[in-house]
């Protein structure tokens, strides 16, 4: 048995956020035209590190993609200059069900995560979006920065963080790498004024701006929180935006307090979501019906963007010859 081994570099020479974000609108369809078997992931707290070990199988059948993600969640990590979401990715082949890959989960989460937002705002967002506030600076936010780039026509972005240091360092590495105007600012308020496009990706338990001040016809993107205590979007966002997506019903509504709380607060019902991303791009759900709506779109990410996004990629290195041949 022969096993791909894939490092961040073998996968940034083969893979680009243009093909992130297909992969990320065909997983979302694959889930939401029932051909996929993603189960909900199980989080193992380990509470003396301050951290969390998830499981995320899957299957989707019309990808030919099969495996699961190893992947930490460790926030205190981001102080001893590791990565905050380590992760492995194990792709197997579906007519065997022998492991054929093994590859860096942690920048396939970065790439699949940026790329879901991605799709999202190219979705969502108005055309002639410019300015852009993005929440948070870890390990995540390069790509959520990327992925925007990719499909709107940014000529400001505005970076927060609760440590204004690493948000001006965040903001120079991405004025480099992107040659765009990134400012760091002091204030969430200051973030969002006049913000085209939102992204927040943080692990708060406090939502990290006032809905009451977000532009009409923005954009949202809720990324960071992944579980019923983290809550990073505040309700009055929620409750009064005109169009509510989630990459998946299951998962956010069992998942992220940024919907779990005002539907248990009795603001809302699960109605609230308009529908899933999946179905807007099967055509089953409206999207943005004017300029001036706000809209929302809330990820706790899930499988099938793993093992789709992985499976993209894997073709692609084997087509290339890129990467680590293993013989097990």
């Amino acid at each position: 048995m022969k096993i791909l081994v894939l490092k961040e570099n073998h996968m940034k020479q083969v893979f680009t956020m243009k093909e992130a974000i297909k992969a990320a609108k065909d997983s979302l369809i694959s889930y939401s035209s029932n051909d996929a078997d993603i189960p909900l992931r199980t989080n193992i707290n380990v509470k003396e590190a301050g951290g969390q070990s998830l499981y995320m199988p899957g299957y989707a059948a019309s990808s030919k993609a099969l495996g699961i993600k190893i992947v930490s969640v460790y926030p205190n990590n981001i102080n001893k200059g590791l990565p905050s979401v380590p992760a492995t990715m194990i792709l197997l082949d579906e007519e065997t069900g022998q492991v054929c890959a093994m590859m860096d989960g942690t920048y396939l989460t970065r790439v699949r995560t940026g790329a879901v937002s991605g799709a999202a705002t190219e979705l969502l967002s108005n055309e002639d979006s410019s300015i852009f506030a993005i929440f948070g600076t870890g390990g995540q936010a390069e790509t959520q920065v990327e992925a925007v780039l990719a499909v709107r026509n940014i000529k400001e972005l505005r970076i927060y963080d609760i440590n204004i240091e690493r948000a001006k360092d965040f903001a120079a590495k991405m004025m480099e790498k992107f040659n765009i105007k990134c400012i760091a600012v002091e204030s969430s308020e200051k973030a969002i004024e006049n913000a085209d496009i939102i992204t927040s990706v943080t692990t708060t338990k406090n939502p990290v701006f006032d809905g009451r001040l977000v532009k009409k016809g923005a954009h949202i993107n809720g990324v960071g929180s992944y579980t019923p205590e983290m809550h990073e979007i505040d309700e009055y966002t929620v409750l009064n935006a005109g169009k509510v997506y989630v990459d998946t019903r299951d998962g956010v509504l069992s998942e992220s307090a940024d919907l779990i709380n005002p539907i248990k607060n009795n603001k809302c019902t699960e109605d609230i979501v308009t529908g899933e991303l999946g179905e807007l791009l099967l055509g089953n759900t409206k999207g943005r019906e004017s300029s001036d709506e706000i809209t929302f779109f809330k990820t706790v990410g899930t499988a099938v963007l793993d093992i789709v996004t992985a499976k993209m990629i894997y073709i692609k290195a084997l087509e290339l010859n890129i990467g680590n041949q293993v013989e097990m």
